[in-house]
């Protein structure tokens, strides 16, 4: 029994830190961002492949104040714990799939560098917004870069966990058909 455990101990912390990515998101992100969510339009940067001078400029002016503070708040605190969390479960499931290959573990790790320093340019553009009321374009072309390095990241991620799956499906499904085979002979 004890040996079983040991031997699951990366499924369970892969389980374990998927439920902790579903509660984050459940009760801590989808509060945190209500205060700047907007009926019309996009409620964020960073979800889009890719952003261009226009997309930053109307996202901005269609908020508040108050709402932009809110937006800042949540890409200096929120978002970046959240990019931890799903970094944590994407790395347990890799690493609960291929045991033996490390380094697909960088993968989902670029993924959550690229979107902290996507959240420190959206930092750099709001600032430059709420003191001037214009945005750079070449913070708006480094934001928008980072932002999809970030979803290239996430895509191989996507891949890799998939692949994972995939490889653990066929041996769980062939594995009892040659036990089986065996049995008879």
């Amino acid at each position: 029994m004890i040996q079983n455990l040991k031997n699951n101990r990366t499924l369970y912390l892969a389980i374990g830190s998927t439920l902790i990515m579903f509660l984050y998101v459940k009760f801590i992100l989808v509060h945190y961002s209500r205060c700047f969510t907007v009926d019309v339009g996009s409620n964020s940067l960073g979800l889009s492949f890719y952003y261009t001078i226009d997309m930053v400029q109307n996202f901005f002016e269609s908020r508040t104040l108050e709402q932009l503070f809110c937006y800042k708040e949540f890409l200096q605190i929120w978002d970046i714990i959240f990019a931890f969390v799903y970094t944590l479960m994407y790395s347990s499931w890799i690493m609960c799939f291929f045991k033996n290959k490390p380094l697909f573990l960088i993968i989902p790790i670029f993924s959550m560098i690229a979107d902290w320093v996507e959240n420190y340019v959206e930092l750099l553009m709001l600032d430059t917004y709420l003191n001037a009321s214009k945005i750079s374009e070449i913070l708006v072309s480094v934001g928008s870069g980072i932002n999809s390095f970030k979803w290239l990241f996430s895509i191989l991620t996507y891949l890799i966990i998939s692949i994972g799956i995939i490889t653990s499906l066929k041996r769980f499904l062939i594995k009892p058909k040659i036990d089986t085979h065996q049995n008879s002979l």
